[in-house]
C-alpha cells in the first residue's frame, strides 16, 4: 500500500495539465489575432496558480534535477532563491490588491488571476523553505 507521501507526490503530477492549460489561455488570443486578451491572461494566471499549488505536493526530501540540487545544497543560493520567491509573492499580492481597487480596466481584469497565482506561490514558498532545510550541506556533510 502506498503511504501518504507517495500518494501526494503522484497527485503533484497534475501540475502539468494545469500548466498546459495556462499556456493555452495566455497565448491563445495573442497567436490568433496578435493582440493580448486580458480576460484570457487572467484565466491563464488562475490555472498557473493551480499548477503551482499542485507542484507543492511533491516530496520535498528529494530534488527533481541537478540544478535544484545545486541550489538547495548551497545555503547562499538557497537563501537567494527563497528571497526571490518571497518577492514574487509580495509582487503578486500588491498587483492583485491594487488591481481590485484600481480604475484601470487592465489591472482590474488581471487582479483575480494575480491573487490566484499568489496563493500557489505561497505554497511554493513553503516548499522551497522545506527543500532548503532538507538539502542543506554543512561542513559535517
Amino acid at each position: 500500500m502506498l503511504d501518504a507521501k507517495k500518494i501526494f507526490h503522484i497527485i503533484s503530477y497534475l501540475q502539468y495539465p494545469f500548466l498546459i492549460v495556462s499556456i493555452y489561455y495566455c497565448y491563445r488570443e495573442f497567436v490568433m489575432s496578435g493582440a493580448p486578451s486580458f480576460p484570457d491572461i487572467n484565466k491563464g494566471l488562475m490555472y498557473l496558480g493551480l499548477g503551482v499549488s499542485f507542484s507543492t505536493l511533491q516530496d520535498t526530501t528529494k530534488t527533481q534535477n541537478s540544478i535544484s540540487r545545486r541550489v538547495f545544497e548551497n545555503p547562499k543560493y538557497a537563501q537567494r532563491f527563497i528571497v526571490v520567491v518571497a518577492v514574487l509573492v509580495a509582487f503578486f499580492v500588491d498587483i492583485g490588491l491594487f488591481g481590485t481597487i484600481s480604475r484601470n480596466p487592465i489591472l482590474n481584469e488581471l487582479a483575480i488571476g494575480c491573487l490566484g497565482l499568489r496563493i500557489g506561490m505561497m505554497g511554493m514558498l513553503k516548499a522551497v523553505i522545506e527543500m532548503a532545510e532538507h538539502h542543506r550541506k554543512t561542513e559535517a556533510n
